[in-house]
């Protein structure tokens, strides 16, 4: 089972960028740690990871995957990119959105995700481990499915 894993804009600076929100791991980290926890959900599970500071990109990596589900933190473009939400929605791969800060107890624009509703459902707050809860719901998500 392929699950494609996103990281939109500044999240290549993860462990330098502020770190009181975002936390002191990189994004080589995060990966790697998803990785490991995958192999205790099933070793079957392979991840994709795409990183991307440009919307377009993001767009074209969803259209084009053969992934199975999708966990993407659209960072910054969650608050502007109806062109990410409607790719999500046009090739109905089932998402699961991540943040590593609590969004909604942030500034106001932050409250507001164009791809939330084109999600399963959102994890937000927990830093690295949101993506572990985001794997953990979207491989039972496709397991109940298949």
């Amino acid at each position: 089972m392929k699950i494609l894993v996103i990281n939109g804009p500044n999240l290549n600076l993860l462990g330098k960028r502020e770190p009181e929100i975002y936390g002191n791991t990189d994004l080589e980290k995060i990966n790697n740690e998803l990785i490991e926890y995958a192999k205790t959900l099933n070793n079957e599970i392979e991840i994709e990871f795409f990183q991307s500071n440009h919307e377009g990109d993001i767009v074209d990596k969803i259209q084009t995957t053969d992934a199975k589900g999708l966990i993407i933190n659209p960072a910054a473009y969650t608050h502007t990119s109806v062109a990410i939400s409607d790719a999500i929605k046009g090739v109905k791969i089932k998402a699961v959105e991540v943040h590593l800060s609590n969004v909604s107890a942030r500034e106001e624009f932050r409250k507001i995700s164009y791809v939330s509703g084109v999600c399963l459902g959102t994890v937000a707050g927990f830093k690295q481990n949101s993506y572990k809860m985001a794997l953990f719901g979207l491989y039972n998500e496709l397991k109940n499915n298949e």
